[in-house]
């Protein structure tokens, strides 16, 4: 956590706050940027080394691995500490609201997704469910990871707004694989298992009730993504809409002012400065 505190300020100082001081962001672009700059550098990382533990342990190649020899009790070194230090960096995301001195109308909504990470995280370390949790991480991280590079970009450039297309694609995609890989862990291979039972001290929590529990939270937690995805997408579109719909008000007027001026500069020319009507419309 202290490590990722430290991490936190050394981005922040010698990267974020230089590139803020060439763009001249508003405020609040200036805030989002900070946001996105720290959880591109953050989402990179533990997709990258998430990535290389799934390919030296073959979680992918053998999706049966992922429930089967329930309770995995016994983990290797560095997918241990992969989970160590995911609690580590989202347990530092809180006095960081501290010291970035968020905004209160923010802190709300970053405290709802920290919650989220630490529940779903620590829940998985410690109900020994760590293989599905690192594949349905290394997932999400991706998802996460193209849509603040994509913000990035937005905010460089306004113009360039493809990454938001292939990302809420890809989201959508995510939840569905979330949730495919949940149901036949969970309800599927975990139900079938010949382990079956509540056993504390051997780290077995393989009963009914427990998986009905973790489906039921993924869903809800998915359900929940979906409908903030849904929103977001909706207030795009409107900002959109609103957007063309004054660009073609503007076009009009302009060439109704231009149309004016025209008709101006023809009257006087063809009654002349000096004409009997051109002085009495300039005393009247």
């Amino acid at each position: 956590m202290l490590v990722a505190i430290i991490m936190h300020a050394i981005i922040q100082e010698y990267v974020l706050d230089k590139i803020n001081r060439k763009k001249h962001f508003s405020k609040t672009k200036h805030s989002k940027f900070n946001e996105s700059g720290q959880l591109s550098a953050f989402y990179l990382f533990s997709f990258g080394w998430g990535t290389s533990i799934l390919l030296s342990e073959k979680f992918l190649s053998d999706p049966v691995t992922l429930w089967e020899g329930y309770p995995h009790t016994l983990m290797p070194f560095q997918m241990k500490f992969y989970f160590i230090c995911q609690l580590g960096y989202w347990l530092h995301a809180l006095p960081e609201l501290y010291f970035q001195k968020t905004k209160k109308e923010d802190i709300p909504r970053q405290l709802v997704y920290i919650f989220l990470y630490l529940v779903h995280i620590a829940g998985a370390y410690i109900l020994n469910l760590n293989r599905l949790a690192l594949v349905l991480l290394v997932l999400h991280y991706f998802v996460e990871l193209l849509f603040h590079v994509s913000r990035l970009v937005y905010f460089s450039n306004e113009n360039r707004q493809l990454g938001f297309t292939i990302w809420a694609i890809l989201f959508v995609l995510g939840r569905l694989l979330t949730l495919s890989l949940s149901v036949l862990t969970v309800g599927f291979g975990l139900a079938t298992a010949v382990n079956q039972g509540f056993d504390l001290a051997a780290g077995n929590f393989n009963v009914l009730f427990v998986r009905i529990t973790v489906l039921a939270a993924i869903c809800l937690t998915q359900a929940f993504m979906m409908w903030k995805f849904i929103n977001f997408q909706l207030r795009r579109w409107r900002e959109h809409a609103h957007a063309q719909t004054l660009k073609k008000k503007q076009v009009p007027t302009k060439s109704k002012s231009k149309k004016d001026k025209a008709n101006g500069v023809n009257g006087v020319n063809s009654h002349g400065a000096d004409s009997p009507r051109a002085r009495k419309e300039k005393s009247s």
